[in-house]
């Protein structure tokens, strides 16, 4: 039986008749590879998920996966001198290649980057039908099965993501009344500055990254608590500052001179038990927007992002955001494909999104002992230019950086990282100061 998509994976579903529209994950895996036999893993492992046969009718918006027998084909990148140049270069690679429009197909493609006493066990996936966190527990299981020859199989769970209308009603009051801020949305989009696309109907995606190490995560963390605002919030204010400049013309609009940031949500826990082993994603999104002086200090504009996420996260307005998806698809089907490829860049204009994943507690929750290396890439598609994911693994955060070439230069995201990274270094060496000085404080006292 054919089940119906959800109202995010709908929107996807417009997106992906764009673009390519997908994501790929890759982990380290500790020891030498042995493909043969990791192709025999990750097929034992798609079977018993029943992650087989899928078969996707966009006309009527629905799919199913259909069972069979899996066959596993893995594309192994061979040793180099630089591993980690060529996860990179795979993964921009893969972000690019297109899954079928339709009908049956494999949503998963697997590789793998040789490094001779380890590799990196890679996936790109058809973002509709599977969640993040999903494939994250996905591809833990495949490799913790892979390094300890396990053959135990998993408690079945559902591949399907379930629909919204349950949260909706038990919401239904909250929700009613936050249909009062949509006109405030409107407004906020009216004074937010417009990425300028180059070339809308060029959908590349280029990938970069960059890791916060166990100092920079601790400094958040510390930074986050003292400030009264939250990790996220400080990495979204550093990345405001980081864009800023890569704006400057916004500056003299007579009107829109705001900068806007997507975040995406996982709202798997308000969906109840239903959703809570579904391999679909089960996703939301809302919007902060600043803009972003020239002389505001990160403190500031962190508090000033907390403010936005704090109200939309107690009236839950990333639901309105669902609603209005919802609004907006009813409009899609009347737009032509020129219009398509500028309609959120015009209605809805962000100049990045911010995706969040925390390996290390789903790697806990699975019984390992501790997260592996993990990297993230998600496609832009035509809702942001530039989607920085976010992921929590081992002692730090891995930033995936995809964004579209039509709006900003590789120089230019390098830049940005490095911007960022400098922020996150002053809030290292500033909780090492104060500690220094508590320090002295004791000694003399």
């Amino acid at each position: 039986m054919m089940h119906r998509f959800n109202l995010f994976q709908a929107m996807m579903l417009r997106w992906r008749e764009l673009y390519p529209y997908s994501a790929v994950h890759a982990l380290r895996v500790g020891e030498a590879l042995a493909a043969a036999r990791l192709e025999d893993v990750i097929a034992a492992t798609l079977e018993e998920r029943g992650l087989i046969g899928l078969e996707l009718d966009c006309r009527r918006g629905r799919y199913v996966w259909g069972g069979g027998a899996a066959r596993a084909q893995l594309h192994v990148i061979g040793r180099g001198a630089n591993a980690a140049a060529a996860l990179d270069q795979e993964m921009e690679r893969q972000l690019n290649i297109a899954f079928a429009a339709d009908g049956k197909f494999d949503p998963f493609r697997f590789f793998a980057v040789d490094a001779g006493t380890y590799f990196h066990l890679g996936v790109a996936y058809d973002h509709v039908v599977a969640g993040g966190d999903s494939i994250a527990r996905l591809l833990m299981d495949i490799a913790y099965r892979y390094r300890s020859r396990s053959q135990a199989t998993r408690a079945g769970r559902s591949t399907y993501a379930p629909l919204y209308a349950k949260l909706f009603w038990r919401e239904r009051v909250g929700l009613v009344a936050g249909l009062s801020t949509l006109h405030r949305l409107v407004s906020d989009c009216r004074h937010t500055a417009r990425p300028r696309y180059s070339s809308p109907e060029d959908g590349y995606n280029a990938f970069t990254r960059f890791r916060i190490d166990a100092a920079g995560y601790t400094a958040l963390a510390e930074t986050a608590a003292t400030w009264g605002v939250t990790r996220q919030d400080v990495i979204m204010a550093t990345t405001l500052l980081a864009l800023s400049p890569l704006a400057p013309a916004r500056r003299n609009a007579p009107r829109r001179r705001d900068l806007a940031l997507a975040s995406i949500v996982n709202i798997r826990r308000e969906l109840g038990t239903e959703a809570s082993d579904a391999f679909g994603p089960c996703l939301a999104s809302f919007r902060v927007a600043h803009p972003v002086p020239l002389d505001i200090g990160l403190r500031e504009l962190a508090i000033a992002v907390h403010e936005q996420t704090e109200r939309v996260k107690r009236r839950k307005l990333y639901l309105q955001t669902l609603l209005a998806m919802s609004l907006a698809g009813l409009e899609w089907r009347f737009l032509s494909r020129s219009r398509r490829l500028r309609f959120f860049a015009k209605h809805y204009p962000v100049w990045a999104g911010v995706t969040p994943l925390n390996v290390a507690a789903l790697s806990e929750g699975a019984g390992k002992n501790s997260a592996p290396q993990y990297v993230r890439a998600v496609s832009t598609g035509p809702l942001a230019p530039m989607i920085l994911a976010l992921t929590t693994s081992g002692s730090g955060v891995e930033v995936g950086i995809s964004f579209r070439t039509t709006v900003y230069g590789r120089e230019a995201v390098q830049r940005l990282a490095t911007d960022m990274l400098d922020s996150i270094d002053r809030l290292a060496h500033g909780a090492s100061r104060d500690a220094r000085l508590d320090a002295d404080t004791l000694v003399t006292s």
